[in-house]
C-alpha cells in the first residue's frame, strides 16, 4: 500500500469516527435540538433523512390538540399524538406535549356550553390526558394568551375563571391544574411576537404568574418573528426577557422563512447561535423542516429531499465545541426542582406582615434549607416544610423575592418573584377586627379592612367608607372583595347569596387563593334578573371544597357586574337522617345540574342527563321503606334512578322515578316502596338522571316496616338456623329472600 492510498484511507476513518452514521444533529447533554411531526406523520419521507437522525425532540403539530383529541365530545382520539410519543420513547429522546390550553383548535362545542361547563369540559380534559400520558417530560401548559393573539382567548379566559386578583388568574388556574397532575413535567408558557412587536406584554404576563407562585417552570419563544431580526436585536430582546424574568427558555417554533438560500443560511447563522449558547436556554424546537409541509412557504430546510444550505451550516455547527458544550437548565431535559414562591398577595400596605409560602420539592435529592431573600436582605433560613415565613414591610416600592434552595449534596437551586409594597398605612385587617365564624352570614359590605389592591377592588370609594349602602352599588367587571373567617365545624357548606340586578348576565364564584392552589370554591354562577336594585333574590351555591376548621380568606370575585349584592350565608351541609326528608339542593357531590330557585326554597335542577348528585345520609331505623319524590320537567321520558351506597361500598338500587312533563315548575309527588330492607348506619344517597331537564325538590323517607336489630344471611344459614317463617306466619324455604322471622327474631336473608 503507498503511503498517499494509506493516507487518505486514514483520513476517511477519521471522518467517519468525526461524524458517525445517523447521529443526532446534537449530543449536548443539556439541551436538545428538535421539530415537529410533518403531515400528522413522524417520518417525512420523499428522501428526506429519518427522524430519529436528526433531531432528539419531538413536538405535535396538531396531533395532541385538543381540537385533534376530543373534536366530538366525549370521544377521545390519541392516536396522532401516541405516534409521536411512542417514537420518542422508541428512540429514547424527549417529548413535548403541545398544548393544554389555547385559544385556537379547541373543539367546536366548546362554544355552545355555558361557563360553568366550559370549566367541567376543561378539567375533563386534563383528567383525560393524564390517564393517557402518566408521566409527561414538558408540556406547553397555555399557548399565546397575550391579548387578542387568538380570537378564543376571551372565552377561554371567562372559562377558566377570568382575570380575578391579579388579572391573569386563569393562566394560574391552567398552571395548578396541570402542576397537580404532572408535577415532574417542565411547564411551558409559550407565545409568538414575543420578541418583537409584544415583548413588553408577553413579559408582563409571564413575570405575574411567576410573581404569583403559579407553577411555571420556563418560557417559550416560538419565535416566527425573527426572520429579518438583527443579530444585535435579538441579543437585546432576549437579554431585556431574561432580566425581567430569571427563568429558564425555550425555543419552541423556530423558522427562517426564506425562499433565497443564501439569505435562510445568513439568518439561522445570525439567530441559532444566538439562542442555543445562552446558558438559561433548554433546548430549542424547529418548527417543520420539509419544504411545502410547513406553516410558512419558504421555511423548509429539505427541498425535493435535498437539503438547503441552511441545513449543511446547521449540522456543521452542531458539532461545533460551542454548541456541543453550551450549558442549559434542565440537564438530560429532566426537572430536578419545582420551587415556587408564593406571597399571601402581590401587594401589601407599608409597614403591614406579608406571609410568605416557598413551595418547593425536589425529583431526587432531598432539600437540607431554603434561604429567603428580599431583595439583599436573608429574611428567613427554613430546613423543614412547609417553608413558611413572614415579612413586615418598611418602605414602599417593588421588591424582589430570592429563594435559594440548597440540597444535602450541595447543590443549590434558585427562584424569583416580586410584590409590592403600597404607600398607605391601612392594614389588613377583618372588618371591625371580628372574624366572621361560620356556620353563618357575612354582609356583603363587610370586606376586609386594607388598601385596594390588597383587600378589595373595583369598589368605590363612596362604598368603601359606608359599608351599610353596599348593597345599593352596583358591582363592576373584575371586581373582587376578601374576607377572612373562622370555620368553626368541618365539612361541607352551601353559600346562599343575596344579588339584585335589573338585568341578566351577571355572574361570580367564590375562590380561596392558598399557599399551594388556588381553589375555585363554587361553580360560576349566574345572577338572575331580579326586577330592580331593591328586588333581592337568593341563589345558592355549594362549596365544592371540603372546608377545615380554622381561618381561611375567601375571595368573592365578579367575572360580569351590574348586579347587587346584599349578603351570603354559609351553610353547613347535613347528614339527613332516615325516615325523613332529603333536600335535594343539599347535595356533598354532584356532576350536572344546578341550585334553581323554588316557591318555597330551593332544587336541585336543570339536570340533564346522566347529571347525578350524591347525599350524606344514616338509617337511624332499619326496615322497608317508600319514598315520596317531588319532581319536575318540562320533557317527556325523563327519569330518576336512586341507590343507596353503604359504608362497605355495598349498592341497593331503589326503584326507578318517572318524573312527569308538566312544566318545570309544576313539581308533583312520586311515591314507591322498596323492597329491600335498609340496614342502620350512615350511606350515600345517589339520584341520576335517565332523561333530560329534570328537577328535584325533595325525597321524603318513610319507614313502612321498622325492624329492630336486624341481621344478614345468606339461604345456606337456613338449613342450619333453624325454621324462618315470613312476615305473615308461613314458613319459607331457602329460595325467599327478604325479612323473615327466626327464634323470634327479625333477620334478612340474601
Amino acid at each position: 500500500m503507498n503511503k498517499t492510498l494509506k493516507r487518505n484511507l486514514l483520513l476517511i476513518a477519521v471522518c467517519l469516527c468525526a461524524l458517525p452514521v445517523a447521529a443526532q444533529l446534537s449530543s449536548n447533554p443539556y439541551k436538545f435540538f428538535g421539530n415537529i411531526t410533518t403531515r400528522g406523520a413522524v417520518e417525512a419521507g420523499g428522501g428526506v433523512p429519518k427522524y430519529y437522525t436528526l433531531w432528539n425532540q419531538i413536538t405535535c403539530e396538531n396531533e395532541s390538540k385538543w381540537s385533534s383529541v376530543e373534536g366530538t365530545r366525549g370521544n377521545f382520539n390519541w392516536g396522532g399524538a401516541d405516534n409521536a410519543f411512542n417514537y420518542a420513547k422508541q428512540h429514547n429522546f424527549t417529548y413535548k406535549f403541545h398544548a393544554l390550553v389555547w385559544g385556537a383548535q379547541y373543539p367546536g362545542w366548546l362554544e355552545n356550553l355555558s361557563p360553568k361547563d366550559r370549566f367541567a369540559a376543561y378539567v375533563n380534559w386534563f383528567d383525560h390526558a393524564k390517564d393517557h400520558y402518566k408521566t409527561l417530560p414538558m408540556i406547553d401548559v397555555v399557548n399565546e394568551a397575550v391579548g387578542m393573539h387568538q380570537q378564543g382567548n376571551p372565552m377561554v379566559k371567562e372559562s377558566l375563571g377570568g382575570g380575578g386578583k391579579t388579572g391573569y388568574d386563569w393562566l394560574i388556574k391552567a398552571f395548578e391544574m396541570a402542576y397537580e397532575r404532572w408535577p415532574d413535567a417542565i411547564l411551558i408558557y409559550n407565545d409568538y411576537n414575543s420578541i418583537q412587536w409584544d415583548i413588553d406584554n408577553y413579559i408582563t404576563l409571564v413575570r405575574t404568574l411567576r410573581d404569583a407562585g403559579a407553577p411555571i417552570d420556563a418560557y417559550g419563544n416560538q419565535s416566527h418573528d425573527i426572520t429579518d431580526i438583527s443579530k444585535n436585536n435579538l441579543e437585546n430582546a432576549l437579554k431585556k426577557q431574561q432580566d425581567a424574568l430569571l427563568m429558564p427558555m425555550f425555543i419552541t417554533e423556530l423558522d427562517i422563512d426564506k425562499a433565497n438560500d443564501a439569505q435562510q443560511k445568513t439568518q439561522y447563522q445570525n439567530v441559532l447561535p444566538t439562542m442555543w449558547e445562552k446558558p438559561y436556554c433548554a433546548g430549542v424546537t424547529l418548527w417543520g423542516y420539509v419544504h411545502g409541509a410547513t406553516w410558512v412557504d419558504n421555511s423548509g430546510l429539505y427541498k425535493n429531499g435535498e437539503e438547503r444550505p441552511a441545513m449543511t451550516w446547521i449540522k456543521e455547527y452542531m458539532q461545533t465545541d460551542a454548541a456541543k458544550n453550551a450549558v442549559g437548565p434542565f440537564p438530560g431535559t429532566k426537572k430536578e426542582a419545582s420551587i415556587y414562591i408564593r406571597p399571601a398577595s402581590q401587594k401589601v400596605a407599608k409597614n403591614d406582615v406579608l406571609p410568605i409560602m416557598v413551595r418547593a420539592r425536589m425529583a431526587t435529592k432531598t432539600i437540607e434549607k431554603i434561604d429567603l431573600y428580599v431583595g439583599n436582605e436573608l429574611i428567613a433560613t427554613m430546613t423543614e416544610a412547609p417553608y413558611y415565613t413572614e415579612y413586615t414591610t418598611s418602605s414602599t416600592g417593588t421588591k424582589t423575592l430570592k429563594a435559594i434552595v440548597t440540597t444535602t449534596d450541595g447543590t443549590t437551586y434558585e427562584r424569583y418573584g416580586r410584590f409590592q409594597v403600597l404607600s398607605g398605612d391601612t392594614k389588613r385587617e377583618p372588618y371591625n377586627e371580628v372574624l366572621p365564624e361560620l356556620p353563618g352570614t357575612i354582609n356583603a359590605g363587610e370586606f376586609d379592612n386594607g388598601l385596594s389592591g390588597v383587600s378589595y377592588s373595583g369598589v368605590s370609594t363612596t362604598v368603601y367608607k359606608s359599608r351599610d349602602k353596599f348593597s345599593t352599588t352596583a358591582t363592576q367587571d373584575g371586581a373582587w372583595m376578601e374576607y377572612t373567617v373562622d370555620v368553626k365545624e368541618d365539612g361541607l357548606y352551601t353559600m346562599d347569596v343575596e344579588v339584585a340586578s335589573t338585568k341578566d348576565g351577571g355572574r361570580f364564584h367564590l375562590a380561596e387563593y392558598t399557599f399551594d392552589n388556588l381553589h375555585f370554591l363554587t361553580d360560576f354562577t349566574d345572577v338572575p334578573k331580579t326586577g330592580s336594585a331593591t328586588d333581592f333574590q337568593t341563589v345558592r351555591c355549594s362549596i365544592k371544597k371540603y372546608l377545615t376548621a380554622g381561618k381561611h380568606v375567601f375571595t368573592l370575585l365578579v367575572e360580569k357586574g351590574g348586579f347587587y349584592l346584599k349578603s351570603m350565608k354559609f351553610n353547613l351541609l347535613p347528614t339527613f337522617a332516615l325516615p325523613g326528608t332529603v333536600e335535594a339542593e343539599d347535595y356533598v357531590n354532584n356532576e350536572g345540574g344546578t341550585i334553581i330557585s323554588t316557591a318555597d326554597g330551593f332544587a336541585w335542577g336543570n339536570a340533564a342527563k346522566d347529571a347525578w348528585a350524591e347525599y350524606s345520609v344514616k338509617v337511624d331505623q332499619a326496615g322497608k321503606y317508600a319514598y315520596e319524590a317531588t319532581v319536575s320537567s318540562d320533557v317527556t321520558g325523563s327519569k330518576l334512578t336512586m341507590t343507596l351506597i353503604d359504608a362497605n361500598d355495598k349498592e341497593i338500587s331503589l326503584p326507578m322515578v318517572k318524573v312527569p312533563s308538566d312544566g318545570k315548575d309544576a313539581y308533583e309527588v312520586r311515591t314507591g316502596n322498596i323492597k329491600e330492607a335498609l340496614k342502620e348506619g350512615l350511606h350515600t344517597l345517589r339520584i341520576k338522571v335517565t332523561g333530560g331537564n329534570c328537577n328535584v325538590d325533595k325525597i321524603k323517607f318513610n319507614c313502612t316496616e321498622p325492624v329492630s336489630g336486624i341481621d344478614e344471611f345468606t339461604a345456606e344459614d337456613i338449613v342450619t338456623g333453624g325454621p324462618s317463617y315470613n312476615l305473615s306466619g308461613q314458613k319459607v324455604g331457602t329460595g325467599y329472600k327478604g325479612i323473615v322471622i327466626r327464634n323470634g327474631k327479625k333477620i334478612v336473608l340474601k
